[in-house]
């Protein structure tokens, strides 16, 4: 299956995977090799949310206590944000678009942000929907309110869904002539949505590249046989 949407959440492409991975006995997805020429056996989670923060305009020098900041309120709730990043439990936060107001001496009306989640496992994923929501939904500063809305979300790769067809792949790639590994990264793929399905999932069996998005990303020509020998000897191995 060919899907063009990955980079932008899978929002057509998700349904037609997850119907085809239904009762599939694995799914194989050719995202590219590690630049350690590993392939990936666990990745991370991710959504994208858009907050939006209505206030009270005023102006600044004549009435402010008429006002309601919509940016202050958006600030205060950045930093509780900020606060679920957990790097022990592989978890992040990143407010990266902040925008808002009309002009310096008005209290302002209106902010935006955008915010951009990563998460290792389901669970996790189910509870900091519900915290984030509590913090945006929170009236930091009287006056104002918060809408929360979700761009895209991808579901994590969960080591326990490709330990057994790993096994199969890295026999098969020895039988090849090349050895590897499984490596854990904190990309988001397509794979997750079938491993959330609980359809054995392997994922990074494409050649090796590296340098994604950037003008300077590159694929190892050397690795594509063989890496592609690996994959068809797996899905006859399949049992």
């Amino acid at each position: 299956m060919f899907t063009a949407d990955e980079e932008i959440g899978s929002p057509s492409g998700r349904p037609q995977i997850e119907a085809a991975a239904r009762g599939a006995r694995a799914v194989l997805n050719t995202e590219p090799g590690r630049v350690s020429g590993n392939v990936v056996t666990a990745r991370k989670g991710g959504a994208s949310f858009r907050i939006a923060v209505t206030g009270r305009a005023a102006h600044s020098g004549v009435a402010h206590a008429d006002g309601a900041s919509a940016i202050e309120a958006l600030a205060r709730k950045i930093q509780r944000l900020h606060g679920l990043t957990d790097y022990a439990s592989g978890i992040t936060t990143n407010v990266g678009v902040i925008k808002g107001g009309n002009n310096h001496n008005t209290v302002a009306p209106w902010a935006e942000a955008e915010l951009d989640l990563r998460f290792v496992t389901l669970e996790q994923h189910a509870r900091l929907i519900a915290e984030i929501e509590a913090i945006v939904t929170a009236e930091d500063v009287p006056g104002t309110s918060a809408t929360l809305t979700a761009k895209s979300v991808f579901l994590p790769l969960e080591e326990q869904h490709s330990a057994e067809l790993f096994t199969l792949y890295r026999a098969a790639a020895k039988r090849i002539g090349f050895a590897v590994e499984g490596e854990f990264t904190g990309g988001c793929a397509d794979s997750g949505f079938t491993a959330a399905l609980g359809v054995p999932t392997l994922c990074g069996l494409g050649p090796v590249g590296s340098k994604a998005h950037t003008d300077e990303e590159f694929c190892r020509l050397d690795t594509l046989v063989p890496r592609t020998q690996a994959l068809a000897a797996t899905i006859c191995d399949l049992p």
